[in-house]
């Protein structure tokens, strides 16, 4: 794995640049992309960070394969060309990419480690996703892997591996079950959290869209977590 300790420049870490790929690893409560005019995004931000660095004129291309919900932090892959972005939504499309997150919640699941398969729905009048019936109209199959870790600061640690990517995902399987991720109001959660929520990118792998080696990713939690306990 690449040692994720590097800072440059950039408003945020960078993981790891070369002419295809930018890997960062995105601070809690920034927007990914689509935010409203006058508001930071982490696209727009990666894109000066581009034109500064290569002194590029002009428009620079970035494409976002993958998001992360804005509260939520961690490793996160941008496309720097067109072939790179194609090629790598096709390995998001045929889940070849791994995809684990650290999520804590105050509860202990049961069992404590798994597969939760959901049909999830958007709910336009309450702006969120909802659990619901299989033969639903418009719903999305969900599925998830889990397992309890160690505790961290009081609260159950959970690393849960993603096998489809639904939007707020892991956020609605938890609080279907009992166990919103801490923090998260929106789908529950009466516990604050100091930024954003407490779900976080731990793990990202895939293969290079270019050269195809296997390029993996491991990045500690923001200062925000509490402390892993001995």
């Amino acid at each position: 794995m690449f040692d994720t300790t590097a800072v440059t420049k950039a408003p945020f870490p960078v993981l790891y640049e070369d002419n295809h790929l930018l890997v960062v690893d995105k601070p809690p409560q920034l927007v990914t992309m689509g935010a409203p005019a006058g508001t930071a995004s982490l696209i727009e931000q990666a894109r000066d960070y581009i034109r500064r660095k290569y002194e590029k004129p002009g428009k620079v291309y970035l494409g976002i394969v993958s998001r992360l919900d804005a509260p939520v932090s961690g490793a996160l892959v941008i496309a720097r060309t067109s072939k790179a972005a194609s090629r790598l939504t096709e390995q998001f499309r045929l889940g070849t990419v791994v995809k684990k997150y650290w999520a804590l919640v105050e509860e202990v699941p049961q069992p404590p480690g798994g597969r939760w398969v959901d049909w999830l729905m958007h709910h336009d009048r309450h702006r969120k996703v909802l659990a619901v019936e299989a033969e639903r109209a418009g719903a999305k199959r969900a599925e998830l892997s889990y397992r309890l870790l160690d505790p961290l600061g009081g609260y159950q640690c959970l690393e849960i591996q993603l096998q489809t990517g639904r939007k707020h995902q892991i956020r609605v399987q938890l609080s279907a079950r009992g166990l919103p991720i801490v923090g998260d109001r929106k789908y529950e959660s009466q516990r604050p959290f100091p930024a954003g929520i407490a779900l976080h990118s731990r793990q990202l792998g895939f293969a290079h869209p270019v050269g195809g080696e296997w390029l993996e990713f491991l990045v500690d939690p923001p200062s925000s977590w509490p402390v892993l306990r001995a």
